[in-house]
């Protein structure tokens, strides 16, 4: 009788085991493959059908902690490249651009300015810095045009004259109407470009909220004649499109967009897509092509069928902020007119994501519809919750033809460059 008491006592704990193990397994397994995404060279390829229903898993809220970078931590690049820190002790550096001098021009976004950095040895790291602009709000995008850099912050695009590669005017002069940018809320990145022929150039807006009805310019790509004038909606449905740029050789743009949160962990899927006039890419009423958003896509049910499918889509949540095309004569020709990327990673997901570079091969001007990581190793450890020392953000090509990236939590910006060895 106590024998067959002792084997019901056992049964239940048996069954407890084998339920905890089911759970801790598929968890597991999710930490291994996030791992092994983080891996130079491994390969991601997300397609419209692989997409989960709506609420399929819980939204979470799982920011990284940030940590001091490790002694002799470095980041992971493929084999034939190596990674070297060009600067250190900046303030929060969201975005790049090269001046044909080679000096480096800085977003230091929190501290409303423009800095340049120059490496005047040419031992690939800069030993000067400079304050270019200052009093700006929240500044992010930079491009140059005729010589002169442009500046896209929240309340406008501005432009500071340059001679010879230095300011000819102590403040950049606004060619935007005060407004033209939206209002100073919500998404806060404003990104800038000309066209290939300097007629026009292009602002990525992106939307106040998650999800919602918003005026234009919200969520949108705006177009501006080169002095400011004649705005119009170039396209829409982009919930926040921060990087923006066009391919080599053409007058296709591109742009990569942050997606919605509140579905579950596998949506929406952040992407990369060329964007043409009037091009509509499904927020708030679909994503991902025409698939409904709940609650919304009832109020309009023509913009859901217009909805277009990205060119390529990243894993959910992923956060791409910086876009480059590779035009430099370093890399090796399969870098040739390919997409770097910067995934600046989860805040709200199960299994963390993102916290890297990654190259997108392009063929015939268009993605080929996979992904490689790049560069990584800003995330540390922690498979529920990451330790993240760094968080990519801008990204540029130098005039060497190496790669800059610069990491706005951890206040550098490094340099891979290839050596063949």
């Amino acid at each position: 009788m106590a024998r067959h008491m002792a084997k019901d006592r056992i049964f239940p704990h048996a069954i407890i085991m084998a339920a905890i193990i089911c759970l801790i397994l598929p968890s597991a397994a999710l930490a291994q493959s996030a791992r092994e995404a983080q891996r130079p060279g491994s390969v991601h390829r997300i397609t419209p059908n692989d997409l989960p229903a709506p609420y399929a898993s819980p939204s979470v809220s799982n920011s990284p902690l940030k940590i001091d970078r490790p002694l002799r931590a470095t980041l992971a690049v493929p084999e034939g490249f190596e990674a070297i820190s060009f600067a250190t002790g900046l303030n929060n550096p969201r975005y790049l651009a090269v001046g044909e001098s080679g000096d480096v021009y800085v977003a230091e976004s929190r501290a409303g300015r423009v800095i340049v950095l120059r490496d005047s040895d040419g031992d690939g790291r800069a030993d000067r810095k400079a304050e270019i602009a200052t009093g700006l709000h929240r500044p992010h995008g930079l491009t140059f045009h005729d010589g002169d850099l442009y500046i896209a912050d929240m309340r406008n695009v501005w432009r500071l004259p340059m001679i010879d590669g230095s300011p000819r005017i102590s403040r950049p002069v606004a060619i935007t109407e005060r407004g033209a940018l939206g209002p100073e809320n919500g998404h806060w990145t404003r990104n800038v470009v000309f066209a290939p022929d300097g007629e026009h150039f292009y602002v990525s807006i992106g939307s106040a909220g998650n999800i919602g009805e918003e005026p234009v310019p919200r969520a949108t790509i705006q177009q501006f004649n080169a002095d400011g004038s004649g705005q119009q909606t170039f396209a829409s449905g982009l919930r926040n499109p921060v990087g923006i740029a066009f391919y080599p050789g053409s007058d296709r743009l591109f742009t990569v967009v942050n997606e919605r949160d509140g579905l579950g962990d596998g949506l929406v899927p952040d992407y990369l897509t060329g964007v043409a006039q009037d091009d509509f890419y499904g927020w708030p009423y679909a994503y991902s092509g025409s698939n409904p958003q709940p609650g919304f896509a009832e109020k309009r049910p023509d913009l859901v069928a217009a909805s277009k499918i990205p060119d390529l889509m990243f894993e959910a949540h992923s956060a791409p902020i910086g876009l480059t095309f590779y035009t430099g004569d370093q890399f090796p020709d399969r870098y040739q007119g390919g997409a770097f990327v910067t995934l600046r990673g989860s805040w709200n997901k199960a299994t963390p994501t993102g916290y890297k570079v990654v190259f997108v091969p392009f063929s015939g001007g268009q993605p080929t519809g996979s992904y490689e990581t790049f560069a990584s190793g800003w995330w540390q450890s922690g498979d529920q919750r990451a330790r993240v020392w760094g968080r990519p953000t801008g990204i540029a090509v130098a005039t060497d033809g190496s790669l800059l990236v610069s990491d706005d939590t951890g206040g550098e910006i490094w340099q891979i460059r290839y050596t063949g060895e």
